[in-house]
């Protein structure tokens, strides 16, 4: 039995050590597997950093990164009205600014920025968790310093190279840059919205003072449009930007930066309509400018300064009369319209191309293509008095056919023998087709093309009562000849250009000396003209002193005109709908007529 339980116990030994054993060799057999397994994703993502790192682009290349050039354009009273590029300004350092302007940003967008080497893991946690529970990409958890890798060297791709390379490069920058640098950098290269860069080039354009003077309100408004400078910039939405102003402010509390009482002061601060809390005017022919340069300087490395003819007081007017005019038709079908101010040298005072921006980018001042109706008439009694004719001579106002075309006065009513005197005042039809058949429309048109028309005219019978598309701004060129007696003034709205650093590139060199029609035909035009305002078409533009026009309506009250001078403006005027849709009675003596008598005293209150 002792023999029995010793092999029993020698047997379970060697069972045991062979258990182990047999263990052992599993282990050597599945630890290679097992490193082999951690080792592989190990690898790949040590090559894919190391990729990221060797597809990074030039880190020297930190602080003279290149941009696109900006316009910014510039009104006779030397407000800014527009900049276009990216608008940056003067290089602000952090130890310049007030220290709330700092606090304001750090306290926002990275409250452990001066503790963190580039990278946040608890901001990017708690982002990571809020985008999780909310099921979409709600916060983001980049630090400054991302942000000054992003900015800098990357693309808004959101790829995990991006994201590899981002780190990477805040990595970087932390090493190579103390954190008032990489501030530094920040503030001068961050997007600010209205096509601004840079805290300097934001508080010029939403308070019109340098960064180094910022109150705590401003500082506010600025660190909160980081988040989204598009929608929080105050000439976006004041409302948006207060509000997000207030979050700022709390974030400053929070972080113990500023007390409740000067949180509760900065909210109280009320920025006056000076500080642009309002959309801007001028907009169309901002655009229309910018165009104009680049025509005129072609590409360049440089920012620019644009100086323009405008005047800010008198578009603001006109924009207004434009707006509240057609809303007060809007029952009678009338959804748009335009406007362009001349003065007698050609500067353009004023463009509205649209009675809103916002919708439609479109300028129908310069652009669009509309029927003049009888606001062309001038070009056909300009062309009789060329040729003999004085406004008291006579011409029928019958029945007449062309062919096929049978034209009609506007009355549906025949007036026998009339003066050219009254057949325009009255806006005959009749009459001015009987007079343009005896004097040759070939000569109305060549007439039309020296006064400024530069779109296409068809020599048919029709061409006399306008049937033929023209533009807002060359109705008044043409017209303009008739307000200088005689001599052509092309329009300009571009004064001067100059470089950032002062140097000028461009100033413009009026023509005096270009006379395209005699002066006594010119001013017997023009009384002519006159009398459609005193006793005519046109009476609803009556002004207190002197003025001359002419109004337009074309079929089915498409197109509504009117077009006049004083002694120093000239302004024509368009209304009508972008599809061509017909107006409900509304001619060229009825709402353009008022527009255009609102505009000219607007412009006369100013002098």
């Amino acid at each position: 039995m002792a023999k029995s339980k010793k092999m029993t116990k020698t047997t379970r030994k060697r069972e045991s050590k062979q258990r182990v054993k047999n263990r052992q060799r599993k282990q050597k057999k599945f630890l290679p597997l097992v490193i082999t397994l951690f080792l592989i994703p190990l690898a790949f993502l040590t090559l894919y950093v190391g990729y990221c790192y060797l597809t990074m682009p030039d880190i020297e290349d930190a602080i003279s990164r290149t941009r696109q050039p900006s316009t910014t354009i510039i009104a006779e009273n030397g407000n800014e009205i527009q900049s276009f590029g990216q608008v940056y300004s003067e290089l602000i350092r952090t130890e310049e600014l007030p220290q709330y302007v700092i606090d304001a940003i750090v306290s926002t967008e990275d409250r452990r920025f001066y503790s963190h080497f580039g990278f946040d893991i608890i901001s990017f946690s708690r982002a990571m968790l809020t985008n999780l529970f909310a099921g979409r990409y709600a916060q983001g958890g980049s630090t400054i310093t991302q942000q000054v890798a992003k900015n800098l060297f990357l693309t808004s791709q959101k790829t995990i190279r991006r994201k590899v390379q981002e780190l990477l490069l805040a990595f970087w920058l932390e090493y190579k840059f103390s954190k008032e640098q990489i501030l530094t950098l920040y503030l001068n290269r961050v997007y600010l919205g209205a096509g601004t860069y840079g805290i300097e080039a934001a508080a010029q354009k939403y308070f019109q003072k340098s960064s180094r003077d910022l109150n705590l309100k401003e500082a506010a408004i600025i660190a909160g449009m980081l988040k989204a400078p598009s929608r929080y910039n105050p000439i976006a939405s004041a409302e948006r930007a207060d509000s997000r102003a207030a979050v700022v402010l709390q974030n400053m509390v929070d972080n113990n930066k500023i007390s409740e009482a000067e949180r509760d002061a900065a909210l109280r601060m009320r920025l006056g309509p000076e500080k642009v809390y309002k959309v801007e005017g001028a907009k169309h022919f901002a655009d229309w400018v910018y165009r104009e340069t680049n025509d005129i300087i072609g590409e360049r490395d440089s920012d620019i300064y644009v100086y323009t003819t405008l005047d800010q007081e008198l578009q603001q007017r006109a924009e207004k009369a434009l707006r509240k005019m057609v809303k007060a038709y809007a029952n009678r079908n009338v959804t748009n319209g335009a406007v362009v101010i001349l003065d007698r040298f050609g500067a353009i005072k004023a463009m509205v191309g649209g009675v809103d921006y916002e919708k439609s980018q479109f300028n129908r001042a310069t652009q669009a293509l509309r029927q003049p109706g009888s606001a062309f008439k001038p070009f056909v009694y300009l062309t009789a008095l060329q040729e003999g004719y004085e406004p008291k001579d006579k011409i029928e106002d019958v029945p007449l056919s062309i062919g096929s075309w049978k034209p009609e006065n506007y009355d549906r009513k025949y007036h026998g023998i009339v003066t050219l005197d009254e057949a325009l005042s009255k806006s005959l039809n009749l009459a001015t087709v009987n007079l343009a058949e005896k004097v040759s429309r070939r000569k109305i048109i060549r007439n039309a093309r020296r006064l400024g028309i530069t779109t296409p005219i068809s020599n048919t019978p029709s061409l006399s009562l306008g049937s033929f598309e023209v533009k807002v701004i060359d109705m008044a060129t043409a017209y303009s000849v008739f307000a200088n007696g005689g001599y052509a003034t092309w329009p300009h709205a571009i004064k001067e250009i100059y470089t950032r650093d002062g140097y000028q590139i461009y100033v413009h060199e009026p023509d005096f000396e270009n006379r395209i029609i005699r002066e006594k035909d010119a001013q017997r035009l023009t009384r002519m003209l006159e009398n459609v305002i005193e006793k005519g078409t046109g009476r609803a533009a009556r002004l207190p002193f002197l003025a001359a026009g002419k109004t337009g309506t074309t079929q089915d009250y498409r197109d509504a005109w009117f077009v006049g001078y004083s002694d120093e403006l000239i302004c024509a005027v368009w209304v009508g709908n972008d599809d061509n849709s017909p107006m409900k009675g509304v001619g060229g003596g009825t709402l353009p007529a008022e527009i255009w008598k609102k505009v000219m005293l607007a412009a006369e209150s100013e002098e």
